[in-house]
């Protein structure tokens, strides 16, 4: 039996992936920081996406529909995500590094980039009924002013390009470019809720099988002690 299909078809275009990732983004970051982070209500439409100083972060992905996702972090804006980040990690303010272009700031970008893609692609597994994997997140820290272009080999691109504000209204930029597509809802269905990280481990520990009773001895290892007795051993 087919699905009922819905009345008034609903269709998901790029500015609907576009708030999903930029959700992904607050999300991410808020729960790192301790603090809030949000985006303008205005989204520019640009023609090409470009990787800028202070700190530019991109991700290819690839899958259901292709894309590149980059984030370009002003110093002020990638120097509060990543000390508030690490205090809230338990590292002491004196072992921080001190400036945007040190190594130990790149990776921690690298690392919420990692997990900012992450959950937009669980998202899209959930909402979209679609499938995207990712390749690994690159950095580039920079002192003076260059612009770099990536190549995502894009048919039909669209691309945007958001202000985000920390909670210090430290500004960050996120551009998003996708092969244009839409994506038409045939009937209706529910999204799948976003796991719980606690709750599966309650559930993997609650079903974790008891350790096996220790094997009782076979008769015949009966006899071979009761004969290395006899001989004093």
């Amino acid at each position: 039996m087919n699905p009922t299909p819905a009345t008034t078809p609903i269709i998901y275009g790029t500015e609907d992936v576009l708030i999903s990732l930029c959700n992904s983004v607050t999300r991410v970051l808020s729960v790192a920081m301790q603090g809030p982070v949000h985006y303008s209500a205005m989204v520019q439409r640009i023609t090409k996406t470009c990787l800028k100083p202070d700190i530019g972060c991109f991700v290819l992905f690839d899958g259901g529909f292709s894309g590149l996702v980059i984030i370009n972090f002003s110093a002020a804006a990638a120097m509060e995500i990543y000390e508030r980040y690490m205090l809230s990690m338990g590292m002491a303010r004196a072992d921080l590094a001190r400036s945007f272009t040190s190594d130990e700031v790149s990776n921690v970008m690298g690392e919420l980039m990692n997990q900012v893609v992450g959950d937009f692609a669980s998202k899209v597994r959930r909402e979209l009924q679609t499938h995207i994997t990712q390749n690994q997140p690159k950095m580039l820290a920079l002192n003076q002013p260059v612009v770099l272009s990536v190549d995502a080999n894009l048919d039909m691109p669209e691309a945007r390009r958001v202000t985000f504000y920390t909670d210090n209204n430290n500004i960050f930029y996120l551009e998003l470019a996708i092969d244009r597509t839409q994506f038409i809802k045939l009937y209706d269905f529910e999204p799948q809720e976003a796991p719980d990280p606690d709750a599966l481990m309650a559930q993997v520990t609650s079903g974790a099988a008891p350790a096996a009773p220790a094997a009782a001895p076979a008769a015949g290892d009966d006899d071979t002690e009761a004969l290395l007795r006899s001989l004093g051993m």
